[in-house]
């Protein structure tokens, strides 16, 4: 059975780099028509232009709930609806706790969170008159074990998951379909940056011995946008190569 979005619109957060490129990319190949959103223009548009299947970028700071406002209502305008949300965009801001300032915790939470929160009470309006839709909430594994010097993001994440078991008992009388996805440790820029020896003592943590790619992601979150997950709902599913397990 193949994943097919034709016909759908999808707004993914976060999505002019790393996992939430992939996620764009994802979906452009699987039919669906996305909006790729980031916070520079430029970038978006040529994310959008390299994505193709008539994508268009989009720009909105997520911590602000009145510009996620505008982006969702600026997105229906262009596309007619939007059928899937995708909350991946997020920052990090670490420390120990003893020393995390509350500007270091608060913008972790409002970018992490309160973003993830906006978009989900914006769309969720089109997608109740439909009475059908999709959302994906991109945690992390730190939201489920924790991490040492991520208290500011941790607790965002672990809000996240906890965000999106509420919404889908909210939503799944409409047939509105919300879920996480958790990833462990994905290679990307910042994992590019380690030292060897570094990527090696992490990879004896997971079970397959190695990094995930954002490809491993992005293909759970296309099955759970897709009809092939019409009865998944409330879960949080962890693609981690085995770590918390």
């Amino acid at each position: 059975m193949k994943i097919d979005l034709s016909g759908k619109n999808a707004l993914i957060t976060g999505s002019t780099r790393g996992i939430g490129r992939a996620i764009a990319e994802a979906f452009a190949e699987s039919g669906a028509r996305v909006a790729v959103v980031g916070r520079d223009q430029q970038r978006a548009d040529d994310a959008a232009t390299k994505i193709g299947n008539d994508a268009k970028g989009f720009t909105a700071d997520v911590s602000d709930t009145a510009a996620v406002a505008k982006l969702v209502d600026d997105v229906e305008k262009a596309f007619g609806s939007i059928d899937i949300l995708v909350n991946n965009a997020g920052i990090t801001k670490d420390n120990l706790v003893m020393r995390l300032k509350d500007e270091d915790w608060d913008a972790v939470q409002n970018a992490n969170l309160r973003g993830a929160f906006a978009a989900i009470r914006a769309v969720s309006r089109g997608m109740m008159k439909k009475r059908a839709g999709r959302i994906i909430n991109v945690a992390s594994i730190v939201g489920i074990i924790g991490n040492k010097g991520q208290a500011n993001y941790a607790a965002s994440k672990a809000g996240l998951i906890a965000l999106t078991k509420s919404v889908a008992k909210e939503l799944g009388s409409r047939n509105i379909l919300v879920n996480a996805v958790a990833p462990g440790f994905i290679q990307t820029e910042m994992t590019d940056a380690m030292t060897p020896e570094a990527r090696e003592a992490l990879g004896k943590q997971i079970a397959l011995e190695r990094l995930g790619t954002v490809g491993d992601v992005a293909a759970m979150v296309a099955f759970l946008a897709s009809d092939l997950a019409s009865y998944i709902t409330g879960q949080v599913f962890v693609v981690d190569g085995g770590m918390v397990m």
